[in-house]
């Protein structure tokens, strides 16, 4: 069993910089790849970043790429999403996610945080 505990979110004006937290419980956690997604009101939820166990190969969503950098720290059981120059679209409830093998799809991971609400205001 794994947990997650996302922290971090809250409202930022468009430009400005968060950077969410994922606390992780479970012995095998360094073993899994993490993930960060996303839902905005009336919208499924979407892929934003993953990272493999290693940290060595990260993966992020077109819409994000250059502004967001996904990274772990094993021995602290900790994600982190920085997320620079936010946007209004970036609105949304960010979850943070742990799977054996998971990258891009939700489906591909098993366990899910309560999520963190992020608003950017323009």
């Amino acid at each position: 069993q794994v947990q997650l505990v996302e922290s971090g979110g809250g409202l930022v004006q468009a430009g400005g910089s968060l950077r969410l937290s994922c606390a992780a419980s479970g012995r095998t956690f360094s073993w899994y790849a993490m993930g960060w997604f996303r839902q905005a009101p009336g919208k499924e939820r979407e892929f934003v970043a993953a990272i493999r166990w290693s940290g060595g190969s990260t993966y992020y969503a077109d819409s994000v790429k250059g502004r967001f950098t996904i990274s772990r720290d094993n021995a602290k059981k900790m994600v982190y999403l920085q997320m620079n120059s936010l946007e209004p679209e970036d609105t949304a409830v960010y979850y943070c996610a742990a799977g054996p093998n998971g990258v891009f799809n939700p489906w591909e991971y098993d366990y899910w945080g309560q999520g963190t609400q992020v608003t950017v205001s323009s």
